[in-house]
């Protein structure tokens, strides 16, 4: 263990430091992975002790080790999303801005001068962060307001919000304990104008997500919210489902009472949780939603409800057949945030 983490600490920072000056795309890179391989292979040997005729997948697997390409699609990953969270005065920016000048000047030295032409005839990393730029957006907020100290909902209305689990120890009774518990929730609050019902779900194909929320109160009709994103984590469109279904829930009049029914109940509690995490910018306008919407009623309130998948409850269902019928087949041209 300890030659495992002396070999990530030490060995492999010192072995691919600059490594973008020849990591990009198009780049003749197999003299370069040939040597990292060897090094991978030895590292591994080094750390299990074993034989040198030994496979070396089998070795990686065992050492804790991922393969070396891998581990240079991460920390390119990053090192492009770190360039976008510099200061705007700062060179990279500058060079990176990919609008055109407004001044045709000779020292203009920015991506946004060059033709569509020479973007293409030129590589290297700044290019490929320029390119990859509308994968890049804002989702980590770690200052907003809503994270102030005093200003924690979990502080203020505990007592206002509340999760209902799935009991794992029932055993083979408890798909049709949770369903007759959910449609005794529907049948109880589905006559009050109080009260809004929310199913949320989502699914991914191809690399597109597809949120939905369906939002029931009695004397309205059934409120559908379909959005769209590339590129983005199953809890992230999860989360994106519940914030939308929040949204249209807090808008109804008289509404006191907002039920969520969710199969990522996970993804629900990211909203409570103060420490840093990579949703925080929706955390942080639900939470908004949420603020307003105690503050407007005492006794208003919001209950989470699991419901897993696989009890095929009828009315996740028909969010989930929506879900899948609503998505997308081809990527967007360019990623899609969430909804304000």
């Amino acid at each position: 263990m300890q030659k495992q983490l002396l070999y990530r600490c030490c060995a492999l920072p010192i072995a691919l430091y600059g490594f973008q000056l020849w990591f990009y795309n198009k780049a003749p890179i197999s003299y370069h992975m040939k040597i990292l391989n060897k090094m991978q292979r030895r590292a591994a040997i080094w750390i299990l002790g074993v034989f040198k005729t030994s496979p070396l997948e089998g070795m990686k697997a065992l050492a804790g080790i991922i393969p070396i390409r891998f581990h240079l699609h991460k920390i390119a990953k990053r090192s492009q999303i770190h360039s976008f969270k510099l200061p705007d005065n700062h060179i990279l920016k500058n060079l990176l801005n990919n609008a055109p000048p407004q001044s045709k000047s000779p020292n203009s030295h920015n991506i946004g001068s060059l033709t569509d032409r020479q973007k293409a005839l030129t590589k290297g990393h700044l290019i490929d962060t320029s390119i990859k730029s509308h994968g890049i957006f804002p989702s980590f907020s770690p200052l907003d307001p809503e994270f102030f100290p005093g200003r924690h909902i979990i502080d203020n209305f505990s007592n206002h919000f509340s999760f209902n689990l799935v009991n794992k120890e029932k055993g083979k009774n408890n798909k049709k304990t949770r369903a007759q518990e959910l449609n005794k929730i529907v049948l109880i609050n589905s006559l009050s104008p109080l009260s809004a019902i929310m199913i949320t779900d989502a699914s991914i194909k191809n690399d597109i997500a597809t949120s939905i929320s369906h939002v029931h109160s009695a004397n309205q009709p059934l409120i559908k919210t379909v959005h769209h994103t590339s590129f983005v984590t199953t809890t992230e469109v999860e989360l994106v489902a519940i914030r939308c279904g929040i949204n249209q829930a807090c808008s109804l009049n008289n509404v006191s009472k907002i039920i969520v029914v969710t199969d990522s109940i996970h993804a629900a509690k990211k909203i409570f949780d103060s420490d840093v995490h990579p949703f925080q910018i929706h955390s942080a306008a639900i939470l908004s939603k949420l603020w307003k919407f105690f503050n407007s009623n005492e006794s208003n309130s919001i209950e989470f409800w699991e419901c897993p998948s696989k009890i095929k409850w009828r009315f996740h269902d028909d969010a989930d057949k929506d879900s899948k019928s609503l998505s997308y087949t081809s990527p967007p041209v360019w990623k899609t945030t969430s909804p304000r």
